[in-house]
């Protein structure tokens, strides 16, 4: 009776949508790939010493539909209020076109980060855009792609600021008005750093020397002032200097560039992006040209195809963490590319006049607020603002904020007698005018109201009379043009803002349309049932400093997360505050440092990483003050045993932590791993677990069983967030016992007021649970999948991997495999023998895939020379023959170079990738057919993906370093 009450509720329906293939499909990829079963492929490949013994103690699977309905549930348990707390994330309407063609869309959110720019053009070109916005915004001349948030960026600017100055100095100074978030990131990562850091008023900069300066504008106080005399001292004495600031402000407001600030950055949220609970919003950063080497993140640059068509790549990628290691400017991997698309489209919809119109309006109604205020007898902490101020309460603070949030408002506190108001986007003329109200019944009550009755409408407009001059002083006001280039003058109705989204996503190559291999990446199905709760107003409109008795659901939901993400990793704490892999990299490496120096051992500072681990983790040892030692890996890819002994040996006295990736980046799971992890804890280290790799662990393994002390999970690998194009993701660390007091924590608790749950930790993020509006769609996977479904993940996961080695092993050697000749969940290909022989590199290869619809796997990494391939379990056996058949029809063209029919120079991998400007043109001078170019396999005709331009110019774009928007002509050309 129970089966059959299952069967009727097919309650593992999902399952089977997401994984790729059916029963009968992985019968036939298990005996192409030589194995008896799932069970006896598992056995051949994953080392029964750390195989798990019961199942995953979750619930088991339910349909997308009941999913979804439990999960609309417990969102309804959080109560919306209108937010006037500010601090950094405000209310803002986002244009539905933008919703939905963008945020929705998954042409933009399932794409990948664009090294393969010729088939990520579009995204490239928003991107551009979103580079051009900050650089007019800021008045400065270079701005990056996007960073993780405002704090982050902060801390970027520090360490930016020390390769910048001159300065012998080792302190660094902080604005005590800066956001509180911000300071707190900003005190965790300077720890490690060996900063000093001085936090005092502004006022008081004159008297210290360093050698960098941070600096807020509008303050957390809401004041706007002019910086420039502060700017010019700190830089007289060789600091430099950064200014946090707001783009919304920034509309109407006087930039940092012109004041004389050496880096700006902020947060681009209120662009359109909803609050959600803290994230994910891209932050902005922006400097000087001169300093593009010594900037962290991605920058995009123009450059040309071979046809010299203007084309946009990402430049400068030699300062990336997996070429630099621990030379790297920051471990940064992950940036937050969605957001700063939808950002930099709400100013292309807008327009430098609708940006005018709601700035301006922002301003005006804060200042009929604080005019009414004043008409009310209380005073205000500053008469200078754009959108926030402080007022002065007496004894009434209280009872104004309890009003305020029966009447759907929620302020800010300051202290028992100041509270603090910021107006939005959303605001309105009556909530200026039902705030008044509130706030003169309590100044009646406390005698300090001269009115002896209620505003009315008649009152706003006197007010609006009353407050003509704005707040913001004449010499702060913007004089310099906005947001000039055509691309923002050019699409403000829908029509022409949907026909522009569509015109740069039919220029990308992303889920939608094939399957994408990168290996250590991990690019599966971003399920739409996943996706619907993150637009949910729920979860989209919940400040993250709200009060704690309205964020019941988003603690119910983010705890039933955590339980799934204890079940999976073994690890009794976790810690959701990392908004991305390297943060939560970080946030582990953070709490092995203050774990040894709370034993009195912080002399531990050495840090061990194989070759095979992850390419982040060198830079992300170096931001934490350890010296990274590298173990070397044998023929087979292993960490050689005999080194690492001899590593332990040599830095016993100082070993802080062993960094490893499990199952390696070389794509084996290697046999020692245990002896691996006691050897290190038997020398007094820790062991951290890059979680790169997870999704070949989940229900078969576990890093704790394992060994590991720490380990972070990346979400958007493992556990479904999409990609979207280079960001957002999330990635939470789990936490044996003894390191769980000292994990991140956050200055700002969730009632508002500032404190601390944990004496002396601090934050690594800007929010207390980094981007938490995107965490629901790693809830409603594991809820659709149940235990059992995410251990047949897993196992399909592992077969899709070797049944791809098995096929494509006598046309590309498979680099590295177990002891029992089977690679984990990816594989990586040598490349190496075909180039010595033919010239044909990797690179040819990534390009030529390209004319047969398809993403190029990860190229030389972590071996140079090679291609990493992760077909994930989501990919049918259709799409992995289509893959295989794609592969091997271009080592087929490779060997027509080797037997001598195409020249090294002129042939369909040199040429690659073809547009159809090279079919229509009058010339065609190569040695192969038009056709074959184009559509060199029957498949690629029912679904071509046409790239956009031809092969680019990688030097050129560097040697030419260009990032700003060029002449839209150029585009068109």
């Amino acid at each position: 009776m129970t089966q059959t009450l299952t069967s009727l509720e097919q309650r593992d329906d999902f399952i089977g949508r997401h994984i790729g293939s059916n029963d009968a499909e992985i019968a036939e990829m298990l005996s192409a790939a030589g194995a008896k079963s799932v069970d006896d492929l598992i056995a051949q490949t994953v080392p029964a010493a750390i195989r798990l013994s019961a199942p995953l103690p979750i619930a088991d699977a339910v349909p997308e539909h009941v999913a979804l309905g439990e999960l609309k549930a417990i969102a309804s348990k959080n109560v919306i209020k209108r937010s006037l707390i500010g601090m950094g994330y405000y209310d803002t309407l986002t244009p539905a076109v933008i919703l939905r063609n963008v945020m929705e869309n998954p042409g933009w959110y399932t794409a990948y980060t664009p090294y393969q720019a010729e088939i990520a053009q579009g995204r490239l070109e928003a991107l551009l855009n979103w580079q051009q916005m900050v650089i007019d915004l800021t008045g400065l001349e270079l701005a990056n792609a996007s960073l993780l948030d405002e704090a982050t960026a902060a801390a970027e600017a520090m360490t930016m600021a020390r390769r910048m100055s001159k300065s012998k100095s080792n302190k660094f100074f902080v604005d005590a008005a800066c956001f509180p978030q911000t300071i707190d990131v900003v005190k965790t990562r300077a720890e490690y750093f060996g900063y000093e850091l001085v936090i005092a008023e502004a006022a008081e900069l004159a008297n210290h020397d360093t050698f960098g300066v941070l600096l807020q504008y509008p303050n957390v106080r809401g004041e706007v002032s002019d910086l420039s005399a502060l700017i010019a001292g700190a830089k007289a004495k060789g600091a430099a200097v950064a200014v946090a600031t707001d783009l919304m402000a920034l509309v109407l407001l006087k930039s940092p560039g012109e004041m004389g600030a050496d880096i700006a950055f902020g947060s681009g949220q209120r662009f359109g992006v909803p609050m959600g609970f803290g994230g994910p919003h891209a932050a902005f950063f922006a400097t000087h040209e001169s300093n593009a080497r010594s900037m962290a993140g991605r920058i995009i640059g123009v450059s040309k195809d071979v046809r010299g068509k203007t084309a946009l790549r990402m430049a400068l990628q030699t300062r990336e963490q997996h070429i630099r290691r621990e030379k790297a400017n920051s471990n940064i991997c992950t940036s937050q590319v969605l957001l700063a698309n939808m950002a930099g489209m709400y100013a292309v919809y807008h327009g430098p006049a609708g940006l005018k119109a709601i700035a301006g309006r922002i301003n005006r109604l804060a200042s009929i607020f604080a005019a009414g205020l004043q008409k009310a007898g209380f005073k205000l902490a500053s008469g200078q603002f754009f959108d926030s101020f402080n007022v002065a309460t007496g004894t009434q603070t209280e009872g104004i904020v309890q009003a305020a949030m029966v009447s759907g408002y929620n302020l800010r506190q300051v202290s028992p007698s100041v509270l603090g108001v910021s107006f939005d986007e959303t605001t309105s003329r009556a909530d200026v005018l039902t705030l008044l109200n509130l706030f003169a019944d309590a100044g009646r009550m406390a005698n300090v109201c001269e009115l002896t009755r209620a505003f009315d409408d008649s009152d706003i407009d006197a007010l609006d009379a009353q407050v003509a001059a704005s707040s913001i002083p004449a010499e702060l006001a913007r004089s310099s043009a906005i947001l000039t280039h055509p691309v923002f003058n050019s699409h403000h109705t829908e029509h022409e803002m949907l026909r522009y989204l569509k015109k740069l996503q039919n220029k990308d190559l992303a889920l939608d349309h094939s399957m994408i291999s990168l290996g250590s990446c991990t690019m599966k199905l971003n399920a739409t049932s996943e996706m619907i709760p993150v637009t949910w107003p729920e979860f989209g409109r919940m400040h993250p400093f709200a009060p704690h008795n309205q964020t019941l659901g988003y603690l119910e939901m983010i705890e039933g997360l955590a339980d799934y993400l204890r079940a999976v990793t073994g690890f009794p704490a976790i810690c959701m505050q990392p908004n991305s892999g390297a943060q939560g990299e970080y946030a582990g490496l953070v709490a092995i440092r203050r774990y040894h120096a709370s034993r009195g051992e912080s002399h531990r500072d050495v840090c061990l990483i194989p070759k095979s681990a992850h390419g982040t983790n060198p830079a992300t040892a170096q931001m934490c003050g350890l010296e990274v030692v590298v173990v070397n890996c044998d023929d087979s890819g292993n960490v050689e045993v005999s080194d690492l002994k001899v590593k332990i040996e040599q830095y016993k006295d100082r070993l802080s932590a062993l960094m490893i990736t499990y199952p390696s980046t070389h794509g084996v799971f290697e046999e020692a791993v245990k002896e691996i992890c006691a050897l290190t804890h038997a020398a007094g280290g820790q062991v951290y677990m890059d979680g790169a790799n997870l999704n070949a662990q989940v229900g078969l393994t576990s890093p704790a069983t394992i060994g590991a002390d720490v380990s972070h999970m990346n979400l958007h690998k493992t556990f479904c967030i999409p990609h979207g194009g280079g960001g957002p993701g999330m990635g939470p660390i789990g936490l044996a016992a003894h390191l769980e007091p000292f994990m991140a924590d956050h200055v700002v608790t969730p009632t508002g007021a500032e404190g601390r749950a944990q004496a002396g930790q601090g934050a690594v993020s800007a929010a207390p649970f980094g981007s938490a509006s995107i965490l629901p769609i790693s809830w409603m996977y594991i809820r659709m999948m149940g235990g059992a479904g995410l251990k047949r993940a897993t196992e399909i996961a592992i077969l899709n991997a070797n049944y791809i080695a098995t096929q494509l092993k006598d046309h590309y050697p498979v680099l590295y495999t177990g002891s029992q000749g089977r690679v984990a969940h990816e594989c990586i290909l040598d490349i190496r023998p075909i180039k010595a022989a033919t010239g044909v590199s990797e690179v040819d290869i990534a390009k030529r895939l390209m004319d047969y619809g398809f993403h190029a796997p990860t190229m030389s990494f972590p071996v140079p020379g090679t291609i990493m391939v992760e077909p994930t379990e989501s990919e049918s056996k259709a799409e992995l023959d289509r893959f295989i058949a794609a592969m091997t029809s271009i080592r087929e063209e490779i060997r027509r170079i080797e037997r001598g029919e195409l020249t090294a120079e002129n042939n369909p991998l040199k040429n690659a990738p073809h547009t159809q400007g090279d079919v229509i043109s009058n010339e065609w001078d190569r040695p192969y057919s038009r056709d074959e170019a184009v559509f060199p396999l029957a498949y690629v005709a029912e679904n071509k993906f046409w790239p956009s331009v031809n092969r680019i110019d990688d030097v050129y774009g560097d040697r030419n370093l260009f990032c700003a928007c060029v002449p839209m002509e150029e585009y068109e050309s």
